[in-house]
């Protein structure tokens, strides 16, 4: 994974195309193994529809990439087995609360999630939901992520203009703040409050970043890369 990149746009223009992907299909009989094993370990994890993307070209102001659909068995095994299509990345939005006392608001992946104990913004790979005619509504999947694993809705915060996006060839995060008008520890309780009512939460726990000291590993470098830029301005 190389050093992240940060770009800052004010729009995104991702394609959907209709295209194979030749490792899915060359893989299939390891990635179906690998997918079953997996699921013994963690019967919730689904095989779904997910899209990936390629060609990212970032020019003045602006995103563009190309995106297909694939299964999430296929992306599971890529990214488990050290991403051997260097031409794909994971390209997804993510939502970065911001308190109104400065504090981001961070969750903590449960145990029976595809990436435990991993710390990060509400964000999710995009799937078939996400699709609006042949493009990729990444703003639209920020926010549906953002109801999924909170329970905040687009009323409850303010999304800024511009994505930064922090680009690690792998992966591709496109950012965009969303301010809340509540403190981060009253946030924090909030979104507690809407966990302890689901069966099955996304988020096992809450966490507030205030300073560079609030970082830790188990969030990804493009989380910590991104943090870093706004703590430092």
């Amino acid at each position: 994974m190389q050093a992240p990149v940060i770009q800052r746009v004010t729009s995104l223009d991702l394609t959907l195309q209709r295209r194979p992907w030749p490792f899915a299909d060359e893989r299939r009989a390891e990635i179906d193994a690998h997918f079953a094993e997996q699921q013994r370990a963690k019967p919730s994890l689904w095989n779904g529809r997910v899209l990936l993307g390629r060609d990212p070209v970032f020019s003045t102001g602006r995103l563009s990439a190309n995106y297909f659909e694939t299964d999430f068995a296929s992306f599971l095994a890529w990214r488990d087995w050290g991403f051997p299509d260097p031409e794909i990345f994971n390209g997804f939005g993510m939502g970065a609360l911001l308190a109104s006392d400065g504090a981001f608001v961070l969750g903590e992946m449960g145990e029976h999630t595809a990436n435990p104990g991993r710390i990060y913004f509400p964000s999710g790979t995009p799937d078939l939901d996400d699709i609006s005619g042949d493009t990729v509504d990444i703003a639209g999947s920020v926010l549906r992520e953002l109801a999924e694993e909170t329970g905040l809705s687009p009323a409850d915060c303010r999304a800024d203009a511009d994505w930064h996006c922090i680009y690690t060839g792998p992966a591709l995060a496109m950012m965009r703040i969303l301010r809340v008008d509540m403190p981060g520890e009253a946030l924090c309780a909030r979104i507690e409050a809407n966990l302890a009512q689901q069966q099955e939460p996304e988020l096992a726990a809450m966490h507030l970043v205030r300073s560079r000291a609030d970082l830790t590993a188990a969030m990804p470098r493009f989380v910590t890369a991104f943090i870093e830029t706004q703590l430092g301005a």
